[in-house]
């Protein structure tokens, strides 16, 4: 025999740790699936016992007040106080008939103040109840006392299984019988049925003397859930609530033992298809009708998921182990390279800062990059700047020399206007430099409704002194009523200068000058801008909105017809260029209307 050494002795208290580990996690696991599995379950059984007991207060309700309102015919108390008239026994015996057809009950029946039926709705049938004594059932004693009956037992004549509604019928304060109702006990148990099988459970419903008479399965039916002892079988012998059926005792293991007031769910073995199956048994009184309603929820699906769940928790108990170790012999492996690692390290600090070096000087040569290309920008700017404020200083300058004859003629008033003239167009042309800023950065203008009309005519005094020197003939067409649109208003005057003063440009060869200016309304609104210029090639129509785009026929660097148009988008339109069929450039400014309702066109 080897003898045990110390590292021997280590490996096998190390497997009997494991080995320990193993049974306590499968332990756990088993007892924590099957605790939160029944937690689950029991949650659902309360819900689907509540819908039973829902479905079944439904489906007897329709049938409850049937014989207090047929109690209200007099037909029935003439009939009790004239027995030996056979005309109105077959008139009430067809009434009968005809009402079990409409209300869909098993049997309708009259009884007399001895319990003695005298009319019936199946008095036709080999099993009618006319002549037979009905004064031992419960149902009776209460109707002959003044109360609405309801009892559930077998018929003794039809043997059918159903639950009676009864009520008195008076006459002048006394009562001479009652009217009884008989419901088919079997169309209610089909339909709960039916909600069992959809929710995967069983479930059956028992008297006050646990005895099933309701039942998914009809192997439960009309068996004891407690003992049948002799005092308890001769007790039901003498209600004859069950006729002459016979009653046996479901073998239920632990015996069944009613829930108290916590209704907490039980766990039953209960004999099924010849097995012995699970069930948790939720179940709840019924007091309205006497019943108890037990919710059996198969315990089966859970069990049978515990082996997976084992293997599962072992697997993964397995490989928890095999990390440690690893991790351990890991430790024992890293000890032996920390050196190598800290030479690692001081490699990777230098060659980190060498990185960080060279990306800040990238990101200076970024930096100095970008910078130069905001100058080349401006610079581009400058250029544009000057071919769009060439027009309102010319008028400036007019109104200047005009505002000096004035004055010199002592012409106060009409200078005064001039000077505010001059003002305004000073003003506009400050707006319009800073316009120029949201070709490359978004605006922060303010956007408010803009009358068309007002916009149109401020945009012509900034043109119309070059309109008068180029001896531009124009004619403008524009809408009577006030239109508007939601935008900027200084930057569409922008659009609307830059797209007449390129006009005016393109009519510089023409013998005769034409600028016509219409605003158009339909659906949107169209503002057209048209010249008898030379118009605008084919090739050029799809590039004549790019930045920086020119053209021999235009002077300037190419901007003003893109700003435009990131103007007009930014107002949700749009700009269209064509050919007139006459000659000459059109160009269509479409913006949606602005309409006073409380949001804005789109």
């Amino acid at each position: 025999m080897l003898p045990v050494t110390a590292k021997i002795r280590r490996k096998m208290l190390l497997a009997l740790l494991i080995a320990a580990g193993l049974f306590l996690t499968l332990r756990l696991t088993a007892w924590y699936h099957v605790h939160q599995g029944e937690k689950v379950l029991a949650q659902e059984s309360r819900q689907q016992l509540s819908q039973l007991i829902s479905l079944l207060d439904g489906l007897l309700s329709r049938f409850e007040t049937i014989p207090h309102v047929l109690s209200t015919n007099p037909t029935l108390a003439s009939a009790l106080l004239d027995q030996q008239n056979d005309q109105k026994r077959r008139e009430l015996n067809l009434y009968l008939e005809e009402l079990q057809h409409v209300t869909e009950a098993s049997d309708i029946y009259l009884v007399d103040a001895l319990g003695v039926a005298v009319a019936a709705s199946n008095w036709k049938q080999s099993i009618s109840f006319i002549g037979q004594d009905y004064s031992f059932r419960p149902y009776f004693i209460e109707a002959i006392s003044g109360r609405l009956g309801s009892y559930y037992a077998v018929g003794t004549s039809s043997d059918k299984r159903g639950f009676y509604f009864s009520y008195p019928i008076y006459d002048r304060g006394t009562i001479l019988g009652a009217i009884v109702v008989k419901v088919d006990i079997a169309d209610i148990e089909q339909q709960a049925t039916g909600i069992a099988e959809a929710g995967q459970y069983e479930y059956l419903i028992t008297d006050p003397d646990d005895i099933v008479f309701l039942s998914s399965r009809a192997e439960w039916r009309l068996s004891s859930l407690t003992p049948l002892t002799q005092s308890k079988r001769f007790a039901l012998n003498a209600s004859k609530r069950y006729a002459n059926r016979a009653i046996n005792e479901l073998l239920i293991r632990p015996p069944y033992s009613r829930a108290g007031k916590e209704q907490t769910p039980q766990r039953y073995q209960i004999p099924t298809d010849g097995k012995r199956l699970y069930y948790m048994d939720t179940e709840q009184e019924m007091a309205k009708a006497g019943w108890r309603v037990h919710v059996l929820s198969p315990m089966k699906p859970l069990h049978d998921e515990l082996p997976m769940l084992l293997l599962l928790a072992a697997s993964c108990y397995g490989l928890l182990v095999v990390g440690l170790l690893l991790h351990n012999e890991r430790k024992r492996s890293l000890a032996r390279m920390q050196q190598a690692r800290d030479q690692l390290e001081q490699r990777v600090r230098e060659r980190t800062r060498d990185l960080e070096a060279a990306n800040t000087k990238l990101k200076d040569t970024q930096d100095e990059l970008i910078q130069a290309a905001k100058l080349t920008v401006i610079g581009s700017l400058s250029a544009s700047i000057n071919h769009e404020l060439n027009q309102p200083l010319a008028a400036i300058r007019s109104y200047a020399q005009n505002t000096q004859t004035f004055l010199a003629r002592d012409m106060r008033e009409r200078a005064g206007d001039n000077i505010r003239i001059i003002v305004e167009l000073t003003d506009r042309l400050a707006e319009i430099v800073g316009q120029f800023k949201s070709f490359n950065r978004k605006s922060q203008g303010t956007d408010t409704a803009t009358d068309i009309g007002e916009c149109i005519r401020q945009a012509l005094t900034i043109v119309q002194p070059e309109i008068d020197k180029q001896g531009v003939e124009l004619k403008l067409a524009l809408p009577e009523q006030k239109i508007e649109v939601w935008g900027d208003k200084v930057r569409l005057q922008q659009v609307l200068v830059n797209l007449m003063s390129n006009a005016i440009v393109a009519m510089a060869q023409c013998p005769h000058k034409r600028l016509q200016l219409s605003a158009i309304v339909d659906e949107k609104l169209r503002i057209r801008i048209q010249d008898n210029g030379p118009g605008v090639r084919e090739s050029q129509m799809q590039k004549i909105f790019e930045p920086y785009y020119t053209t021999n026929e235009r002077q300037g660097l190419g901007l003003g017809l893109s700003i435009s148009q990131r103007i007009i988008e930014s107002m949700q339109g749009s700009i269209q260029v064509s050919n007139a069929d006459t000659g000459g450039a059109v160009f269509d400014i479409i913006l949606p209307l602005y309409r006073h309702e409380g949001s804005h066109a789109s």
